[in-house]
């Protein structure tokens, strides 16, 4: 019975070896008589048929003049039975690090539909290294928790690895499909000044939107990615080459006065002289020198130092004193409430309503 070969096709998990056998019953020809006609040794073909050999390119072409079945057919046969037994063993790896998932937040990330929670563990598994671009659990461990990762020295890395390499792998594929210029520090600090007249102005997605195209100028992709897991992140500012940089916000607050405090604060880690990623969480209080000088950096930008300075003296904290006050710095009346409320000049229950609450969407899938 002649063989269908359009089965063959269809069938890539069948052995080659056992293919090249139904050929040869089909034509009634042994494998020593084969090895004769192709002037290869029998342990050759005796191995090919018993799936312990490769069909090589040059074995193909030869089987190809042999037995009359193209050379085509065969490379794509043995590719694709390769294929399915890497497969197959990469299957068994995955069920053998299924634990590994469970580090992960795995249902927020589902949710903000970043990855897929298959059937199984396993499946969840796959779809996670798909996320973040990585080829298995030892490869992610080597690309994010060795010692030469310089997020690593963040507190907020150190509570919950996973969880923050989930958030600011968020980051890293929103900020792909960001164009923007090479990164340029001396039109970054023009940028701050500008973003700062943007504060006062609403709708705050029509703000946002200009802010992210000015600092797009700069060479900074500004995305907003909620956070995930119990991480307490406000922001991060990292360098995703040598001519595109960051700056990540978590929205944690929801509120313009910490928005616009967040930007500014990352901000001033990408000015600095040596380029480092920051990752910032609520629970960091400032103990590096890096850090004071952004606190202080987003601080003094937004409002002028002596300015404050002689606002505070004066001790009128008035909801229209205050509104003046933010009107002649050109800034939203939310930036002074939410200062005097860190300088304990105002108790944290006083004038928020004139702070904006803000709720911009979530970046789209990538």
């Amino acid at each position: 019975m002649a063989i269908d070969r359009t089965a063959w096709q269809r069938d890539w998990a069948v052995a080659p070896g056992e293919i090249l056998q139904e050929a040869l019953e089909e034509r009634d020809m042994s494998q020593s008589e084969l090895a004769r006609r192709m002037g290869r040794p029998i342990k050759t073909i005796n191995e090919i048929v018993n799936g312990k050999a490769a069909i090589t390119p040059d074995t193909a072409l030869q089987l190809e003049l042999t037995l009359g079945v193209s050379a085509t057919f065969w490379n794509n046969l043995e590719m694709a039975y390769r294929e399915h037994i890497a497969r197959e063993r990469a299957q068994e790896e995955l069920e053998a690090n299924t634990p590994w998932v469970d580090a992960f937040p795995v249902k927020e990330l589902a949710e903000h539909s970043l990855i897929d929670r298959g059937p199984r563990k396993a499946d969840t598994l796959a779809s996670l290294l798909r996320y973040f671009g990585m080829s298995s659990p030892s490869a992610w461990e080597s690309h994010w928790l060795a010692p030469a990762a310089s997020f690593r020295a963040s507190p907020a890395f150190e509570s919950s690895p996973h969880a923050v390499a989930a958030w600011l792998r968020w980051g890293e594929r929103a900020a792909a499909n960001v164009e923007t210029q090479p990164f340029d520090g001396a039109r970054l600090r023009e940028v701050v000044v500008e973003i700062r007249g943007l504060t006062r102005r609403e709708p705050f997605t029509q703000t946002l939107t200009d802010a992210q195209t000015l600092l797009a100028s700069a060479g900074v992709a500004l995305v907003i990615t909620p956070e995930v897991g119990k991480t307490r992140l406000s922001g991060a500012a990292r360098w995703l080459s040598a001519d595109k940089a960051i700056i990540q916000l978590s929205f944690r607050h929801k509120t313009n006065d910490h928005f616009w405090f967040s930007l500014f604060h990352e901000a001033r880690h990408l000015l600095g002289k040596k380029r480092r990623d920051f990752i910032d969480a609520d629970q960091d209080d400032a103990e590096s020198e890096a850090e004071e000088e952004a606190d202080q950096f987003a601080r003094d930008t937004l409002i002028s130092p002596d300015e404050y300075a002689a606002f505070a003296d004066a001790g009128s904290f008035k909801e229209q004193a205050v509104r003046d006050f933010a009107k002649q710095q050109g800034i939203a009346p939310g930036i002074v409430v939410g200062r005097l409320q860190r300088d304990k000049l105002l108790p944290p229950s006083h004038l928020n309503n004139l702070k904006k609450s803000l709720q911009p969407a979530p970046p789209r899938r990538s």
